[in-house]
């Protein structure tokens, strides 16, 4: 008890030494740390000598024959001088980015199939091989796709104007705007109170903990249409003040601890929450519309939401657990989590100014993404106008946005690769696929069960070229459901299946949905894992909405 005691003052002691925002970063590391951390020799080894520190930091005159003592070692050790020709490679990692290069070249070179023009194949070249490099990662994401789109215009496959075309689209912004925010929901403290009343709540498990959450982001689905949105201005800063509380930083080592788990649960839930409701992604309206050009029949809110209700509710409970068994944190319960996070929220007293001001303008940001169809406000304009609160008020300084390096490499490599994936569509490559598909399916003479269960699948997997739901929507979304019709697929149910798909489909990679980049940036989960929890869900999802949404759709009558 006493060690206990007296790292919580330590750690109290340096807190206030910081600035505001790291005020709790390790508030409730100790409501989650595990016994074993106090009994760890090198832990307390560790800690006894920086203890050991404190008369020659609190005397000065000690300190000061501390400090000759360092020069007159320093002094009698030479510095060993590395040679010029030992510096260490600061360059790209030559394997990955070889990887990266041959992709493209071999891709280049091969003939072009009839009926795809020649810019469309250099271009789907190209894009390959940001795709490898971004999953090789030779350099860092922001810098592979810089590269990717220089190709492009030295090649003269994109004008300047087109490679850099997606600079001007909202999402990426939007997306770079909710590191921002967070920044601000950190800084003020406002995150680590919030964070305290979810664990005085729901903090006796982490699992507890993720449902909560989940649930919380599926309520607030059907009245804020941006998946984006949702997840960087209002999950992303809670998900992370909660992590940070707990003690689970990215980058050192305890994003295991509750994080990794955490932000790719609510990742991947985020996709499945979209395609609960019509109003839950800012593309469904699209899937809707396409769908009464297409048969005919008008898809409601009502039985869009009666249609996805079920397969979506199995899904937000099991993705979850699955994700908790595959991929587990490190810490899963503590008991006396809920009343020690009340203690510290007594501690933290009433909310400061600042407090106020970044919960006000949270408030006003959700209020005009729920209400901006009525006022004419964009989801990025109510993001910019929110930061610009906090901006004047001095509760977020552009230096601090500056600094968000995260923000801006996001922003690069997203719009980028929605710049190249979007003019693989406009030149062509994209509807060419998509007739070719539908010869070879319509051609194989199988019951309209198996064709179309084809086409879902080539449908769903294909989203690994487009880091646009939209774009992916507009370009296949007819195609497919015109063939899935006339190989005798219920019409209606065929539109509903490829409309809820086109939000899972996001789960797939970083850059597939709004969502993916916010969470994947925050730097919890490394790439690779990424993608390869990202299939595996997507195989569940796809069993679920397609086994039990199945079973559903029969019964109240779809089929």
């Amino acid at each position: 008890m006493a060690s206990v005691a007296l790292t919580s003052s330590c750690s109290l002691g340096f807190s206030r030494v910081k600035s505001r925002d790291l005020t709790h970063r390790s508030g409730l590391n100790s409501v989650f740390r595990q016994p074993s951390f106090l009994r760890s020799s090198s832990n307390n080894s560790s800690f006894s000598k920086a203890l050991s520190l404190g008369p020659i930091i609190s005397n000065n005159r000690v300190s000061r024959n501390y400090r000759k003592l360092t020069v007159k070692a320093a002094a009698s050790t030479p510095a060993a001088a590395t040679p010029p020709s030992q510096q260490p490679w600061q360059g790209a990692a030559l394997k990955p980015l070889m990887a990266s290069i041959a992709t493209g070249v071999i891709l280049w070179f091969v003939p072009v199939p009839s009926g795809v023009s020649r810019n469309a194949w250099q271009l789907l070249a190209i894009f390959l091989a940001t795709i490898v490099g971004i999953i090789t990662q030779p350099l860092p994401l922001g810098a592979v796709a810089l590269l990717g789109l220089g190709a492009s215009v030295l090649t003269k496959t994109l004008t300047f104007a087109a490679a850099f075309s997606a600079f001007g689209d909202p999402i990426p912004w939007l997306i770079a705007l909710a590191f921002f925010f967070a920044r601000g929901f950190i800084k003020t403290g406002l995150g680590n109170r919030i964070a305290y009343q979810f664990v005085s709540l729901f903090g006796s498990s982490s699992l507890g903990l993720g449902y909560s959450l989940v649930f919380s982001e599926a309520l607030l689905a059907p009245a804020i249409p941006s998946v984006s949105a949702r997840a960087g201005g209002i999950f992303l800063p809670l998900v992370k003040s909660l992590c940070v509380a707990c003690g689970s930083n990215a980058g050192d080592g305890t994003e295991n601890k509750l994080g990794s788990w955490l932000m790719l649960t609510c990742f991947q839930t985020s996709v499945i929450s979209s395609s609960m409701f019509l109003t839950a992604m800012a593309a469904n309206p699209l899937s809707a519309n396409l769908a009464f050009n297409t048969i005919k029949q008008q898809i409601g809110w009502t039985d869009w939401a009666k249609a996805a209700i079920v397969p979506g509710l199995v899904s937000l409970l099991v993705v979850p657990l699955v994700l908790y068994l595959i991929y587990p944190p490190t810490v899963k319960s503590s008991p006396d989590a809920p009343k020690l996070a009340k203690e510290k929220l007594e501690k933290m007293g009433p909310m400061s100014k600042n407090e106020l001001i970044m919960a006000g303008t949270l408030l006003l940001t959700v209020g005009l993404w729920i209400f901006g169809g009525v006022l004419n406000v964009d989801a990025v304009t109510a993001a910019i106008l929110g930061l610009s609160v906090l901006l004047v008020t001095g509760v977020v300084t552009w230096k601090e946005c500056l600094s968000e390096a995260v923000a801006w490499d996001t922003l690069t490599w997203f719009a980028a690769l929605i710049a190249m994936a979007g003019y693989l569509n406009k030149y062509g490559l994209i509807s060419w696929f998509s007739e070719t598909v539908v010869k070879v399916v319509g051609g194989l003479g199988l019951s309209w069960q198996m064709s179309f269960g084809i086409l879902v699948l080539l449908y769903f997997y294909t989203h690994y070229f487009f880091a646009s739901g939209a774009a992916h929507i507009g370009a296949m979304f007819t195609a497919f459901l015109s063939v899935a019709s006339a190989l005798g697929t219920p019409p209606y149910l065929g539109a509903l299946v490829l409309s809820f798909l086109s939000n899972l489909m996001g789960g797939i990679t970083h850059y597939g949905i709004g969502s993916a980049p916010v969470f994947y940036g925050a730097g919890y989960v490394p790439l690779a894992k990424w993608w390869g929890y990202g299939f595996v869900i997507s195989v569940i999802n796809i069993i679920i909405w397609l086994g039990v949404g199945g079973i559903w759709w029969k019964a109240i009558g779809l089929w």
